[in-house]
This record gives C-alpha cells, structure tokens and sequence, in this order.
C-alpha cells in the first residue's frame, strides 16, 4: 500500500505580510477565540515575511498543548518556509508563558537554526490579549 503526503493550503487568499505579533495575532485570534483545549499553530513565511500557510499542528488538553519540533518542522519544510510563527492559546485566558511554553520555544529554536529555517516569534494568545516573545526578548539567540 502507497502513502503519500500532501501539503493543503486553504483559507488564504493573499500573502499577507506578517511582520509583527499583532500581523499574526490577526490570522490566528479568530481561530483561538473560545477554545476549551489549547491548540498549537503554524505559520508559514516567505524570504519577505509574506505568509505561505497556517497549519494546525496539535490539539492538546485544558493545560498542555504537544508541540514536537518534528511536527512543527515538517510542514514548514515541505511548504519552503524560510521562517515560522507558532502560537498557542490558553484557555484559562492568561497570556504568561509557563515553564513548558519556555522550553519549547528554545527547543524550536534550536531546531530551527539547525533545520535554517528561522523561529520569527512565539506567541501565546487569549480572547483579548497575547503574549510575544520575540516582544519579550526571549528569542535571543545566545550560544548558537
């Protein structure tokens, strides 16, 4: 039996430059609002900062959200991101990263300078607010 893999792109229109959290707070808030599970996304960017696509990557529980660099990667790479925006929402709406937001984002770090394919941000979102950390300066790039 032969298995094939395929890369979808819906619901975008135009490539829309997304420079900032707040560019890509305005593709994934929609998508987050509301949410009783934490979901775990992708977006996908062009040499330009012009988005190729969203994915979603997991869906995890009320607190934990499953964000392997494997599967955040393998999109990107198929789709030839040159960078990645990933986001997260919380469902308790409180927008502060904890320990385990922490550690990922330096494993996707990492990952993705090993892979050249550039982490732009990290961000985690609730119905009203976000928080960055490129923003925050937590994505500085010590030791690699």
């Amino acid at each position: 039996m032969m298995t094939s893999l395929r890369v979808v792109r819906t619901g975008l229109r135009s490539r829309r430059l997304i420079r900032t959290a707040e560019d890509a707070c305005r593709v994934l808030q929609p998508l987050a609002h509301g949410l009783d599970r934490e979901h775990f996304w992708r977006l996908d960017l062009d040499a330009r900062d012009r988005l190729i696509a969203c994915e979603l990557v997991s869906i995890g529980s009320l607190d934990t959200s499953i964000a392997h660099p494997r599967e955040v990667f393998k999109g990107a790479l198929l789709n030839n991101a040159c960078s990645v925006v990933v986001a997260h929402n919380h469902p308790s709406q409180d927008p502060r990263p904890s320990r385990a937001d922490r550690q990922v984002t330096m494993q996707l770090l990492l990952a993705g300078h090993l892979l050249q394919v550039d982490l732009a941000d990290h961000i985690i979102l609730t119905d009203r607010e976000h928080y960055s950390f490129k923003e925050s300066g937590c994505l500085a790039r010590r030791g690699l």
